[in-house]
């Protein structure tokens, strides 16, 4: 039977489809590079599984929330963006707290949002505050059961990649800190060391995520049927597809049904899991909307 992505996917291929390709590959192209630039002494150290990997999904995946939220919180504490496009993003976060769902032209919004703030911005720059940002509010929400299943992967010499629509040199940042191989993230188009303020294809999101580890994997020498993916949500079905091995982690309502459905393991790390739809995900959302009101009242007092 074929699954809901598949029975709604149109023959051939769009326009949006090819930029999510091209963003696939551009981010796979970079990985590659960036991870054989990288060699290290536990690489040395560990006999490597040269064929195997992880794939990681990062947000409620990896860390706990969105981690454009808590990038987007920092930056506009160091006036890096403005409180207006500051709430805007808390808002949006908010609406998919509550629904469980990502409005398509919500993250046409969003990606137009961070596109212009960024256009002319220093990608060192950039990439040093990200370090900051990560220490400061992300370090503390990274889930530790996911945490130590990425150690498990390490520890059997495989490698380990986050798959994010996060920009990849944020995505690398958390990467850097958690000892992993890696990050494939939304590639930021940059010319002379500054943001051009256009991206190369698209956000890595759904689709492009899949090709984007399978054009690693072809890099790489890796056997796709020898990986295995981590998400938390419906959207990354395509990457959780391409993989011999699928594990939902903190799912979603559509995740959890296709997971039992074809028996995938599930990891749920979340305290206090939702007994229903309605009511823990509010609290949640509020809890979002509150740290972005508590991020702009801030920066106002220093003002």
């Amino acid at each position: 039977m074929r699954s809901r992505w598949e029975a709604h996917r149109p023959f051939g291929m769009s326009i949006a489809e090819k930029r999510l390709n091209i963003a696939g590959e551009a981010s796979a192209e970079m990985a590659h590079a960036l991870y054989e630039a990288a060699h290290d002494a536990r690489d040395r150290a560990v006999p490597r599984d040269l064929t195997a990997a992880a794939f990681f999904d990062v947000d409620n995946t990896m860390v706990a929330g969105a981690s454009s939220i808590h990038f987007i919180r920092g930056l506009a504490s160091r006036n890096y963006i403005s409180v207006r496009d500051m709430a805007a993003a808390g808002w949006t976060q908010l609406k998919f707290r509550i629904t469980g769902k990502e409005n398509s032209r919500d993250v046409a919004s969003g990606k137009e949002k961070a596109l212009s703030f960024i256009a002319g911005r220093s990608t060192a720059e950039f990439t040093q505050l990200g370090e900051e940002i990560y220490d400061e509010l992300i370090a503390d929400k990274i889930w530790p059961g996911t945490r130590a299943l990425a150690q498990m992967h390490l520890d059997a010499g495989q490698q380990v990649w986050l798959v994010t629509a996060t920009p990849v040199e944020l995505a690398q940042v958390i990467a850097k800190r958690l000892g992993l191989t890696g990050a494939l993230g939304t590639v930021l188009e940059s010319k002379d060391g500054k943001f051009t303020g256009r991206l190369v294809g698209d956000l890595l999101h759904g689709r492009g995520k899949a090709h984007a580890i399978r054009g690693l994997a072809a890099r790489e020498g890796l056997n796709l049927r020898r990986c295995t993916a981590y998400s938390d949500s419906f959207n990354d079905l395509p990457m959780l597809t391409a993989v011999g091995t699928a594990v939902a982690i903190n799912p979603d309502s559509d995740l959890r049904v296709v997971a039992r459905d074809r028996s995938w393991e599930i990891r749920d790390f979340r305290t206090g899991r939702k007994a229903a739809k309605v009511g823990i995900p509010t609290a949640l959302a509020l809890g979002a909307l509150g740290g972005t009101i508590a991020a702009i009242a801030s920066r106002r007092a220093e003002r």
